[in-house]
């Protein structure tokens, strides 16, 4: 398990807080070699990180000693930079609300941020969302009324500079951010490392069952690994773990990317990696990257709101009928077949409320979809998705809400035609190092891509159907691989 180090300019900074082993002077961390050994979590609390304080080679050293550390020297050069971000409108009409029930009436606000959270109640998501990009202690951003509500500038507050109504406030933060430096450890057996594995209990199409996800905590427990169930409440637990395993379906603009690039910018091992995630879940980016690389894949053409687009146009240049595709739709979500002019406006009046930008795509009718599990360039499994009863895709979703799907066969890798395996192969090989799912059809004999997925199936019963628990093993190991690799 990590162990926790707090660093402070003075350990008399520490006087309002209960008493721990867990605080030292950032000048006794520089000076102790020895601290070197072991996996730590280290709180850097020093009231400056300017370039060349201590405060500053307080998190630099600790990343050179290969513990995990908050904040990261990235994190002090972009607060140091006045790097910005932006708040997406979501987020701004929240802030507005906010505004208005609370009568701010000067032109600029501040809103403290004490590991991701605040207390301001209302503001949790804009608190959560500026620390995932600054993961940083304490933080004090300043908000202009007049620009939408926008960010104007983001610091880094001392703890020094904490009134005790905000000493209180930190002191809850830092309890829930690390439990472990109030608490025992839930057991006294020390682990090779901790991984956290991502889910919501709630998702409808999950990219694992829950057979699956606990497969996942037994092997890893055998592996000495431990693991734990994490959900987006616990983003600001993050740094905890050595890894991150993402089971919840990933898009852009959503918790799962945030988190993947936190974990990333904190140098935890993740699955799905940000870049992974941004090159698999747009339809639109696939297709472009696809062409270049002269990759097979099903004919396909963009189709923009801005346009005038007719279906003796779109037919023209893919054939009739054919598929329209939102960019970052999942599980047979934001898809429409296309067959006349009616059907097209039809289609293109749903999608066109998601995305400025719909993918149209030659319609290749087969029994079924390969789906072969791609896991650090190597082949892990092969499926075959059959299609749901009487549909074309392979789910079927109801007016009624439910859905129905095909049946799945999976199948040993020796028994796959070998043009899928290269096929699948060549084109993760485009996206990373990663855990993928590449769709593809064959037509005429001849594999084409439909997608490559980031967060693939990983379901209890199907995927594991002929490695069994080795399938949960091999993905494990990979994160314990990746780790050992860091470390020398």
């Amino acid at each position: 398990m990590n162990s926790v180090l707090i660093l402070l300019d003075s350990l008399n900074d520490w006087k309002p807080y209960y008493e721990t082993n867990s605080i030292l002077t950032v000048s006794d961390y520089l000076k102790n070699k020895s601290l070197s050994k072991g996996k730590k979590l280290v709180i850097n609390l020093s009231n400056s990180y300017v370039y060349n304080s201590e405060g500053y080679y307080g998190s630099l050293l600790a990343q050179a000693r290969g513990h995990q550390v908050i904040p990261g020297v990235r994190t002090i050069n972009k607060l140091e930079a006045g790097t910005g971000i932006r708040m997406d409108q979501t987020l701004q009409k929240l802030c507005y609300q906010w505004i208005q029930k609370n009568n701010i009436t000067t032109d600029t606000w501040y809103l403290n941020i004490y590991f991701g959270s605040c207390q301001e109640k209302g503001l949790e998501k804009i608190a959560r969302f500026i620390f995932d990009n600054y993961p940083c202690p304490l933080l004090q951003v300043e908000l202009n009324t007049r620009s939408r509500n926008q960010i104007e500038s983001i610091k880094y507050l001392s703890l020094d500079n904490l009134d005790e109504t905000q000493q209180d406030f930190f002191a809850n933060a830092l309890d829930k951010f690390n439990k472990k430096v109030w608490r025992s450890p839930r057991t006294p057996k020390t682990c090779r490392y901790n991984l956290a594995i991502l889910h919501d209990p709630s998702e409808k199409f999950p990219p694992s069952n829950k057979r699956a996800i606990h497969k996942f905590l037994e092997i890893a427990k055998k592996m000495n690994i431990n693991a734990e169930l994490i959900t987006e409440e616990d983003a600001t637990r993050l740094l905890e773990f050595d890894a991150l395993f993402i089971r919840s379906t990933t898009s852009l603009n959503h918790f799962t990317f945030h988190l993947s690039q936190k974990a990333e910018q904190n140098d935890i091992v993740v699955i799905d990696d940000p870049t992974s995630i941004i090159r698999c879940t747009n339809k639109v980016y696939l297709k472009e990257l696809l062409a270049k690389e002269k990759i097979p894949a099903p004919a396909s053409t963009l189709v923009f709101q801005s346009n005038q687009n007719s279906f003796k146009e779109i037919s023209e240049k893919i054939g009739s009928p054919f598929i329209l595709k939102i960019p970052d739709g999942s599980f047979s979500h934001g898809m429409k077949k296309v067959t006349s002019e009616e059907t097209l406006q039809k289609a293109l009046d749903i999608l066109f409320e998601d995305s400025a930008i719909i993918l149209a795509q030659e319609f290749t009718p087969t029994e079924f979809d390969w789906r072969i599990g791609v896991l650090n360039g190597q082949p892990l499994y092969a499926c075959k998705y059959y299609m749901a009863k009487g549909h074309w895709q392979i789910y079927k979703h109801l007016d009624s809400g439910k859905s129905d799907s095909g049946l799945v066969d999976t199948i040993p890798l020796y028994k796959v035609p070998q043009d899928v395996i290269r096929t699948a192969l060549k084109a993760t090989s485009l996206i990373g190092k990663g855990l993928y799912g590449v769709d593809l059809k064959v037509v005429n004999g001849k594999a084409m891509i439909i997608e490559i997925n980031d967060n693939p199936s990983i379901d209890y019963g199907i995927e594991d159907a002929i490695l069994g628990d080795d399938l949960y093993y091999r993905i494990l190991n990979y994160f314990i691989q990746t780790l050992e690799q860091r470390s020398h």
